[in-house]
């Protein structure tokens, strides 16, 4: 037990609300005399002043939060790698398309009306097929589709179908089968290039 005057009584209870590990009581005796202890008995009249701290408090977290594009990507794993094989092109190529053109929203619209994960045009889904732009397993699949279109036009040249995919095949036609000198589309390219080759080289990493 600690026996305490009462003018320090509020500079203990004070720091108790901090460092307390047990609760504490208090005792008035007939003297009036106020005694502090953390042993309670039933013979005694205890008033508890301080209240120990639950054991499994729980700490503050270090872990930083995940960007939201990130966390997505898993949930749409399974769409993409199917419609990879379906129209035989790199699950990777798909992931990278997708991450450049939105990254991995669904109801992501352009001003310019482009929809969904891989940004189909309005004119480009209806002759896709593609009823719901926003349903991601029919806005995949129509995206894998156009892609391997492109990719058969332009005779495999992954450059001129992914500038295709974001200008339009009839613009790079019209400029000699090369890159439109366009600065969206000059930055969309090795974008998506950027991002195909970090993926292919995560996909060879040992696990």
């Amino acid at each position: 037990m600690i026996r305490v005057p009462v003018l320090v009584l509020s500079s203990i209870l004070a720091s108790s609300a901090f460092c307390a590990h047990a609760d504490i009581f208090r005792v008035v005796s007939a003297d009036g005399s106020i005694t502090l202890t953390n042993i309670q008995r039933s013979d005694r009249k205890l008033v508890r002043v301080a209240r120990e701290k639950p054991l499994l408090a729980k700490a503050p977290s270090l872990v930083q939060p995940i960007r939201k594009g990130k966390t997505k990507a898993p949930r749409y794993a399974l769409i993409v790698a199917q419609a990879a094989f379906d129209y035989e092109l790199p699950a990777e190529l798909l992931h990278a398309v997708i991450q450049t053109e939105s990254n991995y929203d669904p109801s992501a619209l352009s001003p310019k009306g482009a929809a969904g994960l891989m940004q189909l045009m309005p004119d480009t889904a209806k002759d896709l097929g593609v009823q719901d732009v926003f349903d991601p397993a029919a806005n995949v699949r129509g995206g894998a589709r156009y892609l391997k279109r492109l990719m058969t036009m332009f005779d495999n040249d992954l450059s001129l179908a992914l500038a295709a995919y974001n200008a339009g095949p009839g613009t790079v036609l019209a400029y000699g089968s090369a890159i439109p000198p366009y600065p969206e589309t000059q930055r969309y390219v090795p974008s998506v290039l950027g991002h195909y080759q970090r993926l292919q080289a995560d996909a060879k990493r040992p696990r």
